[in-house]
């Protein structure tokens, strides 16, 4: 998305292309009968085009895009009168496949986690992910054990800095 932003039509076009294979397998799953996919497909790709100004390269693009998704998906529901018949409690099982919320959290975090350096990303992973403690994690990078915890402290604090304003503007958009 950051190449098409910038002019290069190349990996532009493939952004599209890898984008309708991905939105034909979502919109499957979740549209009902009598609601053709590839119009859906369509009208999304045309959405994401006609507002790709509007994308915040900070943000995940998927987060992005399948929010555009589902729009298109309930305006479909919307002109076709067609209802969702599912109880209450699964109604979040109808827009997110299973195990996608769990996979755009994993690409996302790479992404955060790929502007650290890569001694403390590796650390981080380690201390906080792998669940290793900080002994065990000093001796598997030959540091001391409170090199480990420095490096991991100010790791998560520059993450912080960088991030923490988005909780904070979201936290602020409730009111």
């Amino acid at each position: 998305m950051l190449a098409g932003l910038a002019g290069q039509a190349g990996p532009y076009r493939q952004l599209l292309t890898e984008l309708s294979g991905r939105l034909r397998a979502y919109y499957r799953r979740r549209a009902p009968a009598g609601v053709d996919v590839e119009d859906l497909v369509q009208e999304t790709l045309i959405a994401v085009h006609t507002r790709r100004a509007t994308y915040d390269a900070s943000q995940p693009f998927t987060a992005w895009a399948y929010a555009i998704a589902r729009y298109k998906l309930i305006d479909a529901l919307r002109r076709g009168r067609a209802h969702l018949r599912a109880p209450l409690e699964a109604a979040d099982a109808l827009f997110v496949a299973p195990g996608a919320e769990a996979a755009m959290a994993g690409r996302d975090l790479e992404r955060v986690l790929g502007k650290l350096p890569k001694r403390t990303r590796a650390l981080i992973r380690d201390v906080k992910l792998a669940g290793l403690s900080t002994r065990e994690a000093a001796q598997k990078h030959g540091m001391s054990e409170s090199a480990v915890k420095v490096a991991v402290h100010r790791g998560l604090k520059a993450l912080s800095a960088e991030y923490g304003s988005l909780k904070a503007q979201e936290v602020g958009d409730e009111d």
